[in-house]
């Protein structure tokens, strides 16, 4: 009898045909004609012969184009090891998502947005990456040593700026610290002429944004006004902006994973050290904020932090 053959299917939820791969918060990632083709070829065709695990095997694909491997952090009792995308189904029953990638390497994904964009920071970032899990991992023990209940300040400021993280990358401090301050016309409007176009990079650039936050790229495939990054500020030398975008990131990479050890590093830490960011209103990120009114908007841009009574 002859076999029947396998109906083609499109495994893929449509919502992937959604993304717009030529957005300006997707330019830095890594591999990211790779991505684009391997989603458009399982949710916008009939496959017939599909992998168990579509997104993990995307990133997988992607991974391998590292000129070097991509490792965890080592973290008490437990070496490096080199990360593998793997199904979702691998995590053993009862095993926190951070041990597990502490303890093989293994990143569990699934076959949805958001885990298609942890994985494109993670290739990315991948020095960062594995320095929030060695942090979450080092206080996951601290939390058991003193019966600590809850995620703690710490824990809790990973999770904030590994979902919805942005950096500003400047070589003029006084618009980093515009930001703290909430003052977007010195920020964002008036040094205007100073922002890359990451789209189009340009050598002579002043700031730019690029997005860390995977839930916040999840949100972003349809962007609205109020969204709102929790950002860190990365001072450079004005020659960060001659590199290639490929080589800004490894640069990048290296001192966000030094500054985010460092923030870490403090037990007093919180979610609110991270400064809030409207993300549409960084330069060129859409065309309505070239209008200075655009930044009119005190429901979004805000003036600042209430203090506490």
């Amino acid at each position: 009898m002859n076999d029947v053959a396998k109906p083609a299917v499109a495994p893929l939820d449509p919502i992937f045909t959604q993304i717009d791969w030529s957005a300006p918060w997707l330019q830095h990632l890594c591999a990211r004609d790779i991505l684009a083709n391997g989603v458009q070829t399982y949710a916008a065709t009939e496959v017939a012969d599909a992998p168990l695990a579509i997104i993990a095997s995307i990133l997988n694909q992607a991974r391998t184009l590292s000129e070097t491997a991509l490792m965890t952090q080592p973290t008490a009792g437990e070496s490096a090891h080199e990360i593998e995308f793997v199904a979702q189904d691998a995590l053993p029953e009862g095993m926190a998502y951070e041990t597990f990638i502490a303890k093989t390497g293994n990143i569990p994904t699934r076959d949805n947005l958001h885990d298609l964009f942890n994985g494109s920071i993670w290739l990315s970032f991948p020095k960062t990456k594995a320095l929030l899990n060695h942090h979450h991992m080092r206080h996951m023990a601290a939390s058991v040593d003193i019966a600590e209940k809850g995620r703690g300040r710490v824990r809790d400021t990973i999770t904030v700026f590994d979902e919805n993280g942005a950096i500003l990358v400047t070589c003029r401090p006084e618009i980093g610290q515009a930001l703290k301050d909430f003052n977007w016309q010195a920020c964002l409007v008036a040094p205007r002429a100073l922002w890359d176009d990451i789209s189009a990079p340009r050598h002579d650039a002043s700031a730019a944004v690029y997005v860390f936050g995977h839930a916040l790229l999840e949100q972003l495939i349809t962007p609205r006004k109020p969204l709102c990054a929790h950002s860190v500020i990365i001072n450079v030398t004005p020659d960060f902006f001659a590199l290639s975008l490929a080589a800004r990131m490894q640069v990048l990479d290296d001192k966000l994973a030094a500054y985010m050890d460092k923030l870490l590093s403090d037990a007093a830490v919180k979610p609110r050290d991270l400064s809030p960011l409207p993300i549409l209103g960084v330069p060129h990120y859409t065309a309505d904020n070239r209008d200075p009114a655009f930044y009119d908007d005190s429901f979004v841009f805000r003036s600042g932090r209430r203090k506490k009574q």
